[in-house]
């Protein structure tokens, strides 16, 4: 083990000690907030509440004006997997390998590499393990696409069918429900449903022609997949109601990322990273309010624990943006990226500050549109393709099949739909140099494992290309009471967190293991192990005699 090696796992086992001590000091578990993520996908702020009147949202819009309406919240990347995995762990997907879209063989041409999940390094947890080992139950309802398995240790429900309700009296909740309806596969898919927008009163965005009739029905799709994702927003919030928790419970809603029509999903501009972001207290604190700070997806597990009251481990790259541990002086920037889309490769940075998105174009010899096939399914890209071919595109839309510059420099403020590239005009030089300097700053700071080939960072991950296996945990009695048993449990596998189950629980029951468990005298124990991109460990079964 490298010097470097034992420096991370002696700072990750002090935490765990200051962590749990920490949570023996802290208040009961019933004074803990209950909190609910209600997430959908692919959507950007097409919303009443952002200003865009297409449809009407009454349940988001109810929402947003007892809550904080977020304007300027950004995912790490512009599609759903690395996102998450950003989400789940608080760390940047290219920081921890999990940034190719994806790992496994989902739309993927380059079948000379294996599937394959990332492994960040030994200290990066799911953050939800904080939660459960404070005391919450933590549900997931239902999708991960985390760019490795989920572990076991991560949520005590997984499945469709994941709820507070299931939780014991009194106890805390952090629930996830993820709202499908929006997905840009939807438009397609629902094509032929009936269709309550009317394609000609839509607004058409700019990149594409403004009076072409399938263009125009599939904008009006995704809106009316917006309103059908706001009924489903409905019916979680009535539940809340029906169980007396709204008024105990902070309320998330967000989308993954932007998107779902051309052009947007997947690029690491506005159009692909901006989302509509709310949050409502239980005591409408704030309600109606704005927050125009810059606020990044790797934010948010450094403010759930900050939510929760508890401490946030030094490792985590975000920071928290509510709670006791807010920092003083705000974000001045966030970041996003572009990796692999399937089976695509490109290379793509950027930084953005309150103004100015700055990009850095890493493969500028690329043309700047993806041929990716997942989404020539959309009649709107084949229409596009089709226009292509005819060499009938707009200026606007031909330049999404131009060559790329090595740089790209465009004011929010004044072009907010990103078509005025200002890198090369000299009275922006100041502006360039600075945010230049800021994406090499990130890009270094979090070593970017982007700049990897993907074979050789999947060989760094899996060595040989295999996947490592977690090793089999040891159960240890180190006191006995009466009637009962003292029992501890170790896995010599670095970072490697332990899951542990008794005879009385259900099979499909896993108890995250924080600290030393009593066990009745006559009682058996089984647990396992599981280190994040590593094999489960052999289960292993502790008979008290």
């Amino acid at each position: 083990m490298t010097s470097n090696n034992k420096s991370c796992l002696i700072k990750n086992y002090l935490f765990l000690l200051l962590f749990l001590s920490a949570i023996s000091k802290s208040v009961d578990a019933q004074s803990k907030p209950n909190i609910i993520w209600i997430t959908c996908e692919d959507i950007s702020s097409f919303l009443p509440s952002y200003g865009d009147s297409t449809i009407s949202t009454p349940n988001l819009s109810k929402l947003a004006s007892e809550g904080i309406r977020y304007t300027r919240m950004f995912s790490t990347y512009g599609v759903c997997a690395p996102t998450r995995s950003s989400i789940i762990t608080g760390m940047y997907p290219n920081s921890i390998g999990s940034m190719n879209m994806r790992t496994v063989s989902v739309n993927r041409d380059n079948s000379f590499l294996p599937n394959y999940e990332a492994v960040p390094p030994p200290e990066v947890k799911c953050f939800t393990e904080y939660l459960r080992a404070a005391g919450y139950y933590c549900t997931n309802n239902a999708k991960t696409d985390y760019q490795f398995a989920p572990p076991i240790t991560a949520w005590d429900e997984n499945s469709k069918t994941a709820s507070w309700r299931n939780r014991a009296a009194g106890q805390p909740f952090f629930a996830v429900f993820n709202i499908e309806i929006t997905h840009e596969s939807q438009i397609w898919v629902r094509q032929n449903q009936p269709l309550r927008v009317d394609p000609a009163k839509v607004k058409v965005p700019p990149y594409y022609p403004q009076n072409n009739p399938i263009i125009r029905k599939d904008i009006a799709r995704m809106y009316d997949n917006i309103m059908l994702m706001d009924d489903r927003v409905g019916q979680l919030l009535d539940q809340l109601r029906d169980d007396h928790l709204i008024d105990s419970t902070i309320i998330f809603f967000y989308s993954d990322h932007g998107g779902p029509i051309a052009w947007y999903k997947r690029e690491p501009y506005d159009r692909g990273t901006l989302v509509p972001f709310i949050i409502r207290f239980p005591d409408k604190k704030h309600a109606g309010t704005s927050d125009d700070e810059l606020h990044s997806f790797v934010d948010l597990a450094p403010t759930m624990l900050s939510l929760a009251g508890l401490p946030v481990p030094v490792h985590l790259q975000g920071q928290p943006f509510l709670g006791t541990q807010k920092p003083m002086e705000p974000r001045q920037y966030i970041f996003t990226a572009r990796d692999r889309m399937d089976g695509f490769y490109d290379l793509i940075r950027s930084a953005r500050d309150k103004q100015y998105r700055y990009v850095r174009n890493y493969d500028p010899d690329l043309i700047k549109y993806g041929d990716i096939n997942y989404r020539k399914s959309m009649p709107m890209m084949k229409e596009i393709l089709r226009l292509k071919d005819k060499d009938s595109l707009n200026s606007t839309l031909q330049q999404w099949f131009s060559s790329k510059m090595p740089e790209e420099l465009y004011d929010e403020q004044n072009d907010p739909f990103e078509l005025n590239n200002l890198a090369y005009d000299a009275n922006y030089s100041d502006v360039l140099q600075r945010m230049r300097h800021e994406e090499q700053n990130w890009v270094m700071k979090i070593r970017d494992k982007g700049f990897m080939q993907e074979k050789d960072l999947i060989n760094l991950m899996w060595p040989g290309m295999v996947q490592p296996v977690t090793l089999k945990p040891v159960v240890e009695k180190i006191n006995n009471q009466k009637n009962e048993v003292v029992l501890q449990i170790k896995c010599g596998t670095p970072g490697a967190s332990i899951a542990y189950r008794l005879n009385t629980d259900p099979p499909e029951t896993w108890h995250l293991y924080s600290h030393v468990i009593t066990v009745p005298a006559s009682g058996s124990i089984r647990s396992k192990a599981i280190r994040i991109g590593y094999k489960e460990s052999e289960e292993s079964v502790y008979m008290n005699r």
